[in-house]
């Protein structure tokens, strides 16, 4: 008999349906091209609320938002570039691999992996 059930984190989609996501930029970063070419963002991370209502308690300034930077490289700033809002994944992945003559594999690895990381970090979004 089974009394708790774990339930699984997030909602779980195919490697297809992931790939239809379309990619949008956070209205809230700003870029920088760099003089060599390459992007910077800068990004506001709120701080967690167990570590806010710390330095609420401490008397410290629980509503300050911190602005982080992320340096993009030649790659990252080329992946960058194609998101629009209108290109889905897929479609970035395709450009991605015809620019930089990968096999479609290995490119949907690096973009899928980049979309990950700046999702997590609040800087794009999918719809």
């Amino acid at each position: 008999m089974m009394l708790f059930r774990k339930q699984k984190p997030g909602i779980q989609h195919s490697r297809a349906q992931a790939l239809q996501y379309v990619p949008v930029k956070n209205k809230e970063i700003t870029e920088n091209r760099q003089e060599n070419g390459d992007v910077m963002i800068a990004y506001p991370v709120g701080m967690r609320p167990l570590v806010a209502s710390l330095v609420k308690r401490l008397g410290g300034p629980h509503d300050k938002t911190e602005i982080k930077k992320l340096q993009l490289d030649e790659l990252g700033t080329a992946t960058w570039d194609l998101i629009d809002g209108r290109r889905s994944v897929q479609q970035l992945v395709k450009a991605f691999a015809a620019k930089y003559q990968l096999p479609t594999r290995e490119a949907e690895i690096s973009i899928t992996q980049f979309i990950k990381e700046l999702g997590q970090r609040g800087i794009i979004g999918l719809r």
